[in-house]
């Protein structure tokens, strides 16, 4: 069978070639290029996925297998899309509507717990660092009551500017609160 003017064999192939490659290029640039593709209703890289595949299984299919021409263009349609539908439904999806954000402002840290990573002098800076949004983040630190801070101390961030967080021994917040 032919189409196109060339073997089925040689056209599976080239379709996975290039669109092999388009999948590969626009996976590396689709933060660069994602603006480009807004106007069309599917993205990109599930047509760019479903030609690959279908490439890739028709070639494979029509190598290795007796099958007919057109039986083979239907298995590889057929598993090009099933392929495609369970991409788009097990991975795109659940992207698309997980929080996409780590992102947090410098009130949501007042009140937090955190630890002495750089012990913190008396009137200078050290650093700490707190779990917030399951990630782990590092700030600079200054005594809020201007005394030294030593290492591997659990603190309290009271207040926070310009990116430096004023932190208290947690123990002695729990000391004044139990009085």
């Amino acid at each position: 069978m032919t189409m196109f003017g060339m073997d089925m064999m040689t056209l599976y192939f080239w379709c996975l070639i290039i669109f092999g490659g388009l999948t590969l290029i626009y996976v590396l640039l689709s933060d660069v290029v994602d603006g480009i593709f807004d106007a069309f209703p599917i993205d990109p890289a599930l047509i760019f996925s479903f030609f690959t595949v279908f490439g890739a299984t028709g070639y494979l299919v029509e190598k290795y297998s007796p099958l007919s021409g057109l039986l083979v263009l239907a298995i590889a349609t057929v598993l090009a899309l099933l392929l495609v539908i369970l991409l788009h439904v097990f991975v795109f999806v659940p992207i698309r509507s997980a929080d996409s954000s780590l992102g947090y402002t410098d009130d949501d840290l007042k009140g937090k717990l955190a630890r002495v990573i750089i012990s913190v002098p008396k009137d200078g800076f050290g650093e700490v660092v707190l779990s917030i949004g399951g990630s782990t983040v590092s700030r600079s630190a200054q005594s809020f009551e201007n005394e030294e801070i030593p290492y591997d101390t659990e603190v309290l961030i009271i207040d926070v500017q310009t990116g430096v967080v004023s932190v208290t021994p947690y123990e002695k917040v729990l000391e004044n609160y139990n009085k």
